[in-house]
């Protein structure tokens, strides 16, 4: 992602290594990137053949298992926390060749002796380095506290852009199901369970369907299918809007919460399995001004049991009764990250899809919300960079 960010801030990139090992990433890195230079795990950085006296800026975000509240905070007990020194190490070899470098450090917030740690650390190791705390809901629809240290001067808060969920959500997406992928589900004995509550979101089941997806995995549709969920009060002053529970998953509480579009998203993690994608409630889409006096389409709410107003527009006369929940699909979580549409999608010379959503998923909730880095790295000279 800061390649990407580097062209939002008007950066010049002469020469852009990266040291990965994760074969998806790097095939959406070259895909969008080719001239990008891969040089392997960073545990083998003394073996990397560059030339360190050309480096003028060094990114980097270290495995945030390991020090994050919501995990078991061994810090560098963990064996990944201690890329942490690795990460060290890496800047302090760049600063030894080319003193005038800068570098950035991002990980999740954490607890303040954490905090305090890998500050007097990076400190010892490289010298002055400043320390900001900033929010991604500032530049996005997510909520995402991040801290970054830095000996970039003068980094500022961003500006709040007031971007909520209803702002990044895909209202072309079609949550219905063909008749064919209906047939495919009755024949699979796994999924007979699911059919009462998917049938029941079937529309138009006589007329022809746009097919939510290419395949079927495991009897269950891959893309958007809506959900029942029980609705709840949430607070107005809060970010993000938990408006309902999930009633069709197991597992932990946060799993299921569903939000409004009216507020943030929760934090983009991994979302490898387990339901962990961020949800949003469905509703009613409209037409509406903006303020520029143009008609964009929004998804609205109604809880009184009662339809909106009958017009021409069919798709403008939709009551959720029950209330439901999807999941957000690829495209609105690289939304969330600020990462331009369909970055992480690579098709083959035949358009066929070669990196899963999956994977897709995981690597936009690992990745940086590149408005927020752009902002940081605006602070920087406007020069070319290696």
């Amino acid at each position: 992602g800061c390649h990407i960010a580097l062209d939002e801030a008007g950066i010049k990139v002469g020469n852009y290594y990266a040291s990965e090992i994760d074969k998806y990433a790097m095939a959406v890195t070259q895909h969008n990137y080719p001239n990008t230079i891969q040089i392997g795990s960073v545990t083998d950085w003394n073996d990397w053949d560059i030339d360190w006296s050309s480096i003028d800026l060094v990114t980097c975000g270290f495995p945030c298992q390991s020090w994050s509240l919501a995990g078991k905070q061994l810090g560098d007990k963990d064996e990944r926390g201690m890329l942490f020194w690795t990460m060290l190490d890496v800047i302090k070899n760049v600063l030894h060749h080319n003193p005038k470098a800068k570098f950035l450090m991002e990980n999740v917030k954490m607890k303040k002796e954490f905090e305090q740690y890998i500050t007097k650390h990076t400190e010892e190791a490289l010298g002055r380095v400043d320390k900001i705390l900033i929010n991604s809901a500032l530049v996005s629809a997510q909520n995402r506290n991040r801290i970054y240290w830095s000996n970039i001067d003068g980094i500022t808060q961003p500006g709040d852009k007031s971007i909520v969920l209803k702002d990044i959500l895909d209202m072309t997406i079609d949550t219905t199901l063909s008749e064919k992928e209906l047939g495919y589900m009755k024949r699979s004995e796994s999924t007979k369970k699911f059919l009462p509550r998917l049938e029941s979101r079937v529309m138009n089941l006589n007329e022809k369907s746009r097919t939510i997806t290419s395949s079927i995995a495991k009897g269950v549709p891959h893309g958007v299918i809506e959900r029942p969920c029980e609705l709840k009060e949430f607070n107005n002053n809060s970010l993000c809007h938990h408006i309902a529970t999930a009633t069709d998953i197991k597992g932990n509480d946060s799993i299921k919460r569903v939000y409004a579009e009216s507020g943030k998203s929760p934090t983009m993690t991994t979302c490898t399995g387990g339901h962990r994608e961020p949800k949003v409630l469905c509703g009613a889409v409209r037409g509406r001004y903006n303020d520029e006096g143009k008609i964009h389409q929004q998804l609205e709410l109604r809880f009184d049991g009662k339809t909106n107003s009958l017009t021409t527009v069919q798709k403008d006369n939709v009551v959720v009764t029950p209330p439901t929940y999807r999941k957000l699909t690829v495209l609105e979580c690289e939304r969330l990250q600020t990462v331009p549409d369909n970055y992480t999608l690579v098709v083959d010379s035949k358009g066929k899809q070669i990196i899963s959503n999956s994977q897709r998923y995981k690597m936009i909730g690992n990745g940086f919300t590149i408005n927020v880095i752009a902002h940081i790295f605006s602070f920087m000279y406007n020069k070319t960079e290696s």
